[in-house]
């Protein structure tokens, strides 16, 4: 068939396809790169109907470019955006094995006026946002005078300010439409504060806090978009490699590590699921529960960790540093980082969220499908026998028609 062989052309044409393109700042400085790949058509899996659109910051490695492949295993169009091209490349190339449609900004989040434009880019590019993922941050390990002020402010530039800048930006395009969803990537240790990470634990609460004061502001406008705030707990990602450390090791998550994955379920389903706050593992939740009914155990707890737990001396920790507290990174890095061998890839809290959410879906699939059931499926309604009201006659009427009968009988 005609249509047949033409819609196979143009799939063809499209597979693989890379189409680079630069969109500059309104004097012309800057540019920001976007770059579409994309190798199935402009559909969802199920190819019912168009597919939804999610852009991630932070998506060149770790938790964002984790989040990237499995948004794309669900039919997503992804935008992703960060400083590094190499790793920007990398991720969209996940999402294209993934079989869906990807497409990179580069911005520092930072910059209002850089990801402004990188959200319009991505939004010509994809179509209108349906969620969006807020996962960039950085650290800086060391005591509280140790550390540099221009490091710190630049851990709470980009943490907090660029969850801010985030989220102000998505709001600017989904508050005309009324529809779309926020998640800020927050923390477990927004709970209660470690040593050593004075900048990152000041951000991640805060970014709590913002959050919180959003989602009321968007309640009292009666607003349909969503704002929701996800704790991971520690996670074995690139994070680690990027953060200068100034007490003479490398940093490391503090156990238990859980694996990227788990956290990119997490996210997932809090964008489609309209969860305020979520925790991620059943050691967060425990975690956030004692800080809210004993804070001492709490300060009890953390100070027994003491700066050891916090700081790696394994050698391939080591070979894997690249500090990017100011400049993006060279090489490219993967969704894990090097403490793979004693990280757990599996939490019973996520099985048991995302299993349960399917139970509702699918009960729910089936109760709209017994109330949509066609009429013409039950039995015919019984018919109706005139009853005595029916048959008794008019009065009015009989009074009228009485000179007719009359005359009627006097022919005869």
């Amino acid at each position: 068939m005609p249509g047949a062989a033409a819609n196979t052309g143009r799939r063809r044409a499209l597979r693989d396809l890379v189409r680079p393109a630069r969109i500059y700042r309104r004097f012309g400085l800057c540019p920001v790169m976007v770059m579409v790949v994309t190798d199935i058509p402009l559909s969802s899996a199920d190819g019912l109907a168009p597919a939804r659109v999610v852009v991630i910051t932070g998506g060149s490695s770790g938790i964002g470019r984790c989040t990237a492949r499995v948004f794309a295993r669900h039919g997503w169009k992804v935008g992703l955006i960060a400083r590094g091209t190499a790793g920007l490349a990398a991720a969209v190339e996940d999402v294209r094995l993934a079989g869906a449609i990807g497409a990179i900004a580069v911005a520092d989040v930072a910059d209002s006026a850089a990801l402004e434009r990188a959200a319009e880019s991505l939004v010509a590019a994809l179509g209108p946002l349906d969620a969006w993922i807020n996962a960039a941050g950085n650290g800086v390990y060391g005591r509280l005078l140790d550390v540099p002020e221009a490091e710190y402010r630049r851990v709470t530039d980009v943490t907090y300010m660029g969850t801010v800048n985030g989220t102000r930006t998505a709001l600017r395009r989904m508050m005309p439409r009324d529809h779309g969803t926020i998640v800020n990537v927050c923390s477990g240790i927004a709970f209660h504060g470690l040593p050593l990470m004075t900048s990152y634990v000041g951000a991640k609460a805060a970014v709590r806090g913002f959050g919180q004061s959003v989602r009321a502001e968007l309640r009292l406008s009666r607003s349909r978009v969503h704002v929701g705030t996800v704790f991971p707990p520690a996670v074995n990602t690139p994070f680690f490699s990027h953060s200068p450390s100034y007490m003479g090791f490398p940093s490391r998550p503090v156990p238990p590590v859980y694996q990227p994955e788990i956290v990119a379920q997490a996210l997932y389903m809090a964008a489609t699921g309209k969860h305020r706050e979520m925790t991620v593992s059943s050691i967060v939740l425990a975690f956030s529960l004692v800080s809210r009914l004993s804070p001492a155990l709490a300060a009890w707890l953390t100070e027994r960790l003491r700066f050891d737990a916090l700081l790696s001396r394994d050698p391939a920790a080591l070979d894997a540093e690249e500090h990017t507290l100011f400049t993006p990174p060279l090489r490219i890095f993967s969704v894990h980082g090097p403490f793979g061998h004693r990280a757990r890839r599996w939490s019973a809290q996520v099985w048991l969220r995302w299993n349960c959410r399917k139970l509702g879906d699918l009960l729910s699939s089936r109760r709209a499908e017994q109330v949509s059931r066609p009429l013409r499926d039950a039995p015919p309604a019984p018919r109706s026998l005139p009853g005595p009201a029916d048959t008794a006659p008019d009065p009015a009427r009989a009074g009228s028609d009485a000179p007719a009968a009359a005359a009627s009988d006097s022919c005869r």
